[in-house]
């Protein structure tokens, strides 16, 4: 007759990611994340640093729910190369890599290359903004700086990627395909 408005306890606790999600998304996804440590880092040490910088923290988090581990996983990933990196400093020092050691075979390669090309802020303003569709506003608060830089800084770079701006710039809604990056 009477039914308790509480939520069972158990069924709220299944809605938190376990460890096992983690370490799922991170089998599965593993080849992408480390593509976006490296897009980030333009540097495979510096990438893999961020990578297992992620993965230690990933399990310690204390609670996520299932949907957001993803998006928390590739957040905690861009907060770790940014702290690795610091574009906002511009540093001048900075050690850039490609992505294959030899010639680069395959368009993706070329464009992979050509991202880590950019200067640092330039680079993680486009992989933001661009490729992980974050917000003026949540670039700027994660890059340290203000909503103008970030919106010069994506117009620089798009300058910079013609052949990707151009893919960008026809509506695509979608402008990664051709990187290969789904994470």
């Amino acid at each position: 007759m009477f039914r308790s408005n509480k939520p069972k306890i158990a069924d709220f606790r299944a809605e938190y990611a376990t460890p096992v999600d983690f370490c799922d998304l991170f089998r599965d996804a593993m080849k992408h994340l480390y593509l976006l440590a490296f897009l980030l880092t333009a540097n495979h040490a510096e990438s893999e640093q961020c990578f297992v910088s992620t993965v230690e923290k990933a399990f310690k988090e204390q609670a996520v729910f299932k949907e957001w581990v993803r998006s928390r996983i590739k957040r905690t990933m861009i907060e770790n190369a940014i702290k690795i990196v610091s574009p906002a400093l511009a540093r001048n020092g900075q050690r850039r890599e490609l992505w294959s050691a030899g010639q680069r075979d395959t368009q993706r390669e070329y464009e992979i290359d050509s991202v880590t090309k950019l200067a640092a802020f330039e680079r993680f303003v486009f992989v933001m903004s661009i490729l992980e569709r974050y917000s003026n506003w949540d670039c700027a608060l994660l890059l340290g700086c203000n909503v103008n830089q970030v919106a010069e800084a994506r117009l620089d770079a798009l300058r910079r990627l013609p052949d990707l701006a151009v893919h960008v710039s026809r509506g695509n809604r979608q402008p990664t395909p051709r990187l290969g990056f789904t994470a």
